[in-house]
């Protein structure tokens, strides 16, 4: 059946629901839905997605959304389609240019605006050691102490594994309940469910609605959802190839080392080995497949430079 909607986990379809400025009710709804009732927002103001280094040889970051509330408060917005090494290593790197940019000339106190990180993710993290975590659909991350008391409460990281939210249509009981659903699914619906229908939903159904696109978007949905449909293709291959030539073979050098050394450090350094040699193997298949370099960098999380010597 051909789609009437457009699909979310693409970068185009993502930004044309909630990242333009006719999209803003809907990404502030959505906000809002992760919020606490003390944190509600009001107004919204995009921001500049592409954030500079202090000099020319400083990596820069470019965000999907960037934001700010009525407060000055800061939120990002990620779409992330492949799970990547060092990907928490990411987003913390990217908090860092909404908190430096608060910086006055002069003489300043340093009371600083807060920051929120939001990541929806199309995959879910493999290194949670309690089985509720890894069930979990919303992961809420502050800065503690050894004690579990919130150090610092204006750093907020918000992860939503989206193949962990398994609810049907009767189940929805929050908003954020509707917002994941509606994010999961929309591709295929074909028409608009009745509980869906207050205005806010109905206005990111109309955005969403393919035949309402002018030929300019239609073109870029079509290589975004391309280019998404390949990153995927690919990858699942590449998975599947590495699973079955490399991982094993990881993960008996690891079991290997663990009885050698008899130490837990062993086992761990034998389970990091074969996590990047999985890594390593699903690049050189993408590679075989002919994805560019900057793809399979997202891919894996590999450096440009390990990726050409493969």
């Amino acid at each position: 059946m051909k789609a009437k909607y457009l699909n979310p986990f693409t970068d185009f379809g993502f930004k044309k629901i909630f990242g333009e400025e006719a999209s803003k009710p809907q990404l502030i709804d959505f906000l809002n839905s992760l919020l606490p009732e003390r944190d509600q927002i009001v107004e919204l103001t995009f921001k500049n997605n592409e954030q500079l280094g202090f000099t020319p040889y400083d990596r820069k970051a470019i965000y999907d959304i960037y934001c700010e509330n009525q407060n000055g408060e800061k939120f990002i917005v990620e779409l992330q389609k492949a799970k990547q090494n060092y990907f928490r290593e990411r987003t913390i790197y990217y908090s860092t240019f909404p908190i430096r940019e608060q910086a006055e000339k002069g003489i300043w106190n340093y009371n600083l605006k807060a920051v929120y990180c939001i990541g929806v993710l199309d995959f879910t993290f493999d290194d949670y050691e309690s089985e509720p975590e890894k069930s979990e659909v919303v992961h809420t991350i502050n800065l503690k102490n050894q004690h579990g008391k919130v150090f610092y409460d204006k750093l907020t990281y918000i992860y939503l594994e989206m193949p962990n939210f398994k609810k049907e249509e009767h189940q929805l009981a929050t908003r954020l309940d509707k917002w994941l659903y509606f994010i999961k699914n929309l591709e295929d619906f074909q028409s608009i469910p009745e509980l869906f229908k207050d205005e806010v939903f109905t206005q990111a159904f109309q955005v969403a609605e393919l035949a309402k696109m002018d030929r300019e978007d239609w073109e870029r949905y079509e290589y975004s959802l391309k280019v998404f449909r390949d990153n995927k293709a690919t990858y699942d291959y590449a998975v599947e190839t590495a699973r079955e030539e490399g991982l094993l073979e990881g993960m008996m050098v690891g079991k290997q080392e663990g009885r050698q050394e008899g130490r837990k450090e062993g086992r761990q350094e034998g389970k990091q080995e074969g996590k990047q040699e999985e890594q390593r193997n699903i690049a050189r298949q993408a590679k075989m497949m002919g994805l560019d370099t900057s793809s399979i960098q997202q891919l894996t999380g590999l450096s440009l430079e390990e990726i050409e010597n493969l």
